[in-house]
């Protein structure tokens, strides 16, 4: 008896037939967490707490009415605005000051460095807020940091910290509107290149 040819070719194998897209089953969506029942006042909350949070609410609004409104007029009639003019003063000053020490035998004069600063701030600023471009916002961000060295380097020894706080101050609240919506966290866009083809079956 005679052994198989061990190089006889294996039977072909019949090729897969693919499902087409259209004909796939999608899997069960899993069912949403059931979302927690609204609170209802006349329901939940007993009376008696709705009415105990009415005394405190009339309560508080009368002491309002009495001593808070007037003590808050009195406050506003003592103020003149001074804190502003100095907090100004205190950052605009050691600026004017180290530019004129700075400019000595430059074709710019301190006055008009001291205008472009200005200048360079507003419309950094400005558009910082409205455009949020990323050139105006290195703009803005340059500005402060050599707002504070300046301070720093031209504001009396004693009040030096100081003076330096407050223009860190002062451009941390333009901040709030220059660099709005800006975040530190990475975008990360995820790409499908999986792409499904069909093969008709031979």
């Amino acid at each position: 008896m005679s052994e198989p040819d061990k190089h006889e070719p294996d039977p072909a194998i019949p090729p897969l037939d693919t499902i087409d897209d259209s004909q796939r089953i999608p899997p069960p969506r899993r069912p949403a967490p059931p979302r927690p029942r609204p609170i209802k006042a006349a329901d939940d909350i007993p009376p008696g707490a709705i009415a105990a949070f009415g005394v405190v609410a009339l309560v508080a609004l009368l002491l309002i009415l009495k001593w808070g409104i007037p003590k808050g007029i009195d406050w506003y009639h003592h103020q003149d605005g001074a804190w502003f003019t100095q907090w100004t003063a205190t950052v605009a000053d050691p600026v004017h000051a180290y530019l004129s020490a700075h400019t000595v035998g430059l074709p710019l004069t301190a006055t008009s460095a001291f205008v472009i600063w200005q200048g360079v701030g507003i419309v950094s600023l400005a558009l910082s807020w409205i455009t949020g471009a990323v050139g105006a916002r290195l703009t803005w961000t340059a500005h402060g940091a050599c707002s504070v060295f300046m301070v720093w380097d031209a504001a009396p020894a004693a009040g030096r910290p100081v003076a330096a706080a407050l223009t860190v101050l002062a451009w941390t609240i333009g901040s709030l509107f220059a660099l709005r919506g800006l975040s530190l966290r990475p975008l990360i866009h995820l790409h499908n290149h999986n792409h499904n083809h069909n093969h008709p079956a031979r």
